[in-house]
């Protein structure tokens, strides 16, 4: 979340900011401004009494000593405490208001993020290889995976619902293929060190990177005795919050992180869309890098963080490109944001394979993880980056579409033969 002091003191730029994203800053800021000022003023009363309790207590500790009656002044005490707490209870609800007021106020974008309202709006900056050229019209993923018989839907219907998928054998292979390739890219050439956490986190996690209170919908509650614990929507949740509430050495920042995990996801309000195939599941899997930097470095990071997850689309030959994403259509705790899309020709479209963020202090403020910089006392707030290195189910629609052959086959790409432990997919049926 944004920093209080900074909203109080640049409201109008936080208000304008708002519009920018397409949002009513009335709707987001509420009473903002009048809960700030009467907290301010009930903080400032409180002080004013409790400096007027220590004299009188000064007075009653003199009259007791002097043999004098102090029943005056120890009524006057009783009082004063009776109304400070009266203040102090009025400024913890006015506390809670403010906070619940920032946790809804998304992040101020960098002032490199181009301004529009909408995907339309959003700006290319590269592209990478050209489309794949075809003497036949390529088909899309949802009628070659089951003409090959690698992958089944009617089946995950029958055992979960819609929106979910069953990969059979070299379908199976190549998704842990992909896996494996990504994760051993990004620790052997890249420098992320692997970590495995848990799939089912706490609310306070959830908060801790934004998905809480503002998408709840989106995601998956677990109801656990007296505490509630979420699917991951994605895992830069858990891995975010491994360093919740820590002060981390700054000499080992930047930290970089890689994992591979299931995501769930509602999928609230998306009804309709992209319901062929397998492009937006409640269950998938991605490969997540996650950085924790110094403020000074967080863009270079952010920008060697997107070329890692470029590098996997490179080696796997596939075309793609990157767009910055506008104020509109960037997410509510990035500062900025770069989508990667990777060419599917069965579609004929683009499609995000990676959104790369960085979230500046914002994550970081939420879950409070900060550093302590050389030659400071007072720790400060790191920034936070992840990105999708990448989105494995994606990536796997990618291949089968891109490297379909005339016969109905698909070729597997060299890079991750030694990891499926074949050339080619043919039809096979379970």
């Amino acid at each position: 979340m944004l920093d209080l002091n900074f909203v109080r003191d640049h409201l109008p730029q936080v208000e304008e900011m708002l519009r920018r994203r397409g949002m009513d800053p009335n709707a987001v800021l509420k009473d903002f401004a009048s809960i700030d000022v009467r907290r301010r003023q009930a903080i400032t009363e409180a002080e004013t009494m409790k400096a007027r309790r220590n004299k009188a207590s000064e007075e009653i500790a003199k009259l007791k000593k002097a043999g004098h009656d102090a029943t005056a002044a120890m009524a006057e005490t009783k009082e004063l405490r009776e109304q400070i707490q009266e203040r102090e209870k009025v400024v913890v609800e006015f506390d809670g208001q403010l906070k619940e007021i920032l946790a809804g106020i998304p992040n101020m974008p960098h002032v490199s993020v181009p301004v529009g309202h909408s995907a339309e709006e959003n700006v290319e900056v590269r592209r990478w290889g050209s489309p794949p050229k075809f003497d036949f019209t390529p088909k899309p993923h949802w009628d070659l995976g089951p003409e090959l018989g690698v992958l089944d839907l009617e089946r995950a219907v029958k055992l979960t619902g819609a929106r979910f998928a069953v990969y059979w054998d070299l379908g199976a292979k190549l998704e842990r293929a992909l896996a494996n390739f990504m994760l051993d890219l990004h620790t052997r050439e890249h420098g992320y060190t692997e970590v495995l956490p848990p799939f089912l986190v706490n609310s306070d996690s959830m908060y801790g990177t934004g998905q809480l209170p503002k998408f709840a919908a989106d995601s998956f509650r677990v109801p656990h005795g007296e505490k509630d614990l979420w699917l991951i929507p994605t895992a830069e949740v858990p891995v975010t919050n491994l360093y919740r509430d820590e002060v981390l050495d700054s000499t080992r920042l930047p930290i970089s992180l890689t994992t591979y995990t299931p995501c769930f996801r509602s999928e609230a309000g998306s009804y309709g869309k992209d319901v062929r195939g397998i492009i937006r599941q409640h269950q998938f899997q991605k490969v997540e890098l996650v950085k924790f930097t110094r403020p000074e470095q967080s863009y270079d990071e952010h920008e060697k963080l997107t070329r890692n997850a470029e590098t996997v689309l490179q080696k796997l030959g596939l075309h793609y490109r990157v767009v910055t994403l506008c104020t509109g259509d960037m997410g509510a705790a990035a500062a900025k944001t770069y989508d990667i899309e990777v060419w599917l020709p069965g579609q004929q479209v683009f499609r995000e394979i990676s959104s790369c963020s960085n979230f500046e202090a914002y994550q970081a403020r939420r879950a409070n993880i900060r550093h302590r910089p050389d030659g400071k006392n007072k720790p400060e707030f790191v920034h936070t980056l992840n990105g999708s290195g990448l989105a494995v189910g994606r990536t796997w629609v990618a291949i089968v579409e891109n490297y379909q052959q005339a016969d109905g086959s698909v070729v597997i790409p060299e890079a991750l033969r030694q990891y499926v432990g074949a050339e080619r997919i043919v039809a096979k049926k379970f």
